[in-house]
């Protein structure tokens, strides 16, 4: 039986990932390492928590020693890792909290899998899932490869590069058997409310300010996160080891562009007048060091692997926003509290 490691996996995208793979192998044991920390929910895994090859544990990936017992009780065969500190806003608060998680985890996390695997590396994956922001940033034209050059420029993109380093540090150093792959932004079900398009969705439905950096011209590329668990599924099984694979959903949209199409379908779906939620909008100041457009080319993924995104971004969002509509207990649970007081904090 195949054993997997899944760190943060009661987050957005490791919930998620989760899910696909305790349903689709229920010949693999799917282990659950996460801290439970403001934006890692247990809710979101209600519907596979009783499943005979599905174990939670809570805990830190800075551990070693707990990392180490994990190891050997469970004789991990592969690792997917996916916990880590993700919001920007939050990294220029608190760079250091960043450092911990997403460089000193993971680190503790390689040593660990490179000392039990030691001598027996056949058959075994260390598989780190990271960003499309430790490539910086773009102009209007041109798109990030997997050969891009690395050029963070906020905390949390620092440390991501940095963790990203040290996966291919111990590939070549002690031949770990490792693969990475970077993604675009992620949407959809279970997204902690302080990320732009379910902060937005909260806020439409309690008429609150959408507060939006400088002119909302900045670009990103929107990936449904049920499509990036599909793409992870696929290079864990299939793609090449020592690889570093780009994961994008080749929807480019402004930030401004893409409050208004949500406005556009909340004012449809919540039966208000056309253009009512589009008079929430409200221009905050710009973010420091804010990249201007990231963009994914993931042709290497489509070529060697097959992998496109099954869903167009209007079609996604609606599926989106349907959820967060249809889950109104799950949003009031994690807009309470500590959360109100840190938005407070960013935005007034």
């Amino acid at each position: 039986m195949n054993s997997i490691l899944i760190t943060g996996g009661a987050g957005f995208i490791g919930s998620h990932l989760t899910r696909l793979f305790v349903t689709k192998y229920p010949n693999y044991n799917i282990i659950n390492l996460d801290a439970l920390t403001y934006a890692g929910n247990l809710a979101n895994l209600k519907d596979v928590a009783n499943s005979t090859n599905y174990t939670f544990v809570k805990g830190d990936i800075t551990d070693m020693e707990l990392v180490k017992s994990l190891f050997d009780k469970y004789n991990f065969t592969g690792v997917l890792h996916c916990a880590a500190e993700s919001h920007v806003d939050r990294s220029i608060t608190d760079p250091l909290a960043f450092v911990k998680t997403n460089v000193n985890g993971t680190v503790a996390l390689l040593q660990a899998a490179k000392d039990h695997w030691k001598g027996q590396m056949e058959g075994k994956l260390f598989y780190h899932i990271s960003t499309d922001e430790v490539y910086g940033s773009l102009g209007a034209d041109g798109f990030f490869t997997e050969e891009t050059a690395y050029d963070p420029r906020s905390p949390y993109s620092a440390s991501k590069a940095s963790s990203d380093h040290f996966v291919r540090a111990y590939y070549h150093t002690f031949g770990l058997p490792v693969k990475i792959s970077n993604c675009s932004n992620n949407y959809g079900p279970y997204h902690f409310p302080e990320k732009l398009i379910p902060l937005c969705i909260h806020n439409i439905i309690n008429k609150k300010p959408l507060p939006i950096y400088g002119k909302g011209e900045n670009v990103r590329d929107w990936l449904f996160v049920e499509d990036h668990a599909r793409a992870i599924d696929v290079i864990f099984h299939k793609g090449r080891i020592g690889e570093t694979y780009n994961i994008g959903g080749h929807n480019e949209w402004t930030n401004i562009a893409l409050v208004k199409e949500l406005c556009h379908q909340m004012d449809q779906k919540l039966g208000r007048a056309a253009g009512e939620n589009e008079e929430l909008i409200t221009y905050v100041k710009d973010r420091a060091g804010h990249d201007l457009r990231y963009a994914i080319d993931s042709t290497k993924l489509k070529v060697e692997l097959g992998w496109v995104p099954s869903l167009q971004f209007e079609e996604g969002l609606s599926k989106t926003i349907d959820w967060y509509l249809n889950n109104s207990e799950w949003l009031a649970d994690v807009t309470s509290g500590t959360y109100q007081k840190y938005y407070e904090g960013m935005y007034g």
